[in-house]
């Protein structure tokens, strides 16, 4: 793993489902934009569906907190353009990115998945910490 990489997992609390999520974080950069240093992330999700139904992923809403305490919300259908089946026992990962005014932050939020069976459930998805490297010591 990267020296600019930390490593979560964290469970859903979606009752009926046994779906697990670990996200994967790294500080990319300190970038100027708008004549504003930003710090640049990119987490790394694999979400398994641990259960014996297919899932679709429809949507996610993240709320996403800066060091600060300033906050901003992302939602939208899928993830990454994609609205993806997750079969039993397999796993769909992606890779996003978000930019902070600050160099500490956090994530949280949940994913709407819908079963072969119809059934809609929200997942969970617990808060996990954004960091430069170095800067929480």
């Amino acid at each position: 793993m990267k020296e600019n990489s930390t490593l979560s997992t964290v469970e859903s609390n979606a009752i009926g489902y046994d779906i697990s999520v670990s996200v994967k974080t790294e500080y990319i950069a300190a970038q100027l934009i708008e004549n504003e240093k930003n710090y640049v992330f990119s987490y790394t999700i694999s979400i398994t569906n641990n259960s014996n139904k297919s899932v679709k992923l429809l949507s996610r809403y993240w709320l996403i907190t800066d060091g600060d305490n300033n906050t901003s919300t992302v939602a939208g259908e899928g993830v990454i353009g994609k609205q993806p089946i997750i079969a039993p026992e397999n796993t769909y990962t992606y890779t996003s990115g978000c930019i902070l005014k600050t160099p500490v932050g956090t994530m949280q939020g949940h994913y709407q998945m819908l079963s072969d069976d119809r059934d809609l459930q929200q997942v969970e998805i617990p808060v996990f910490g954004l960091a430069q490297p170095n800067i929480l010591n």
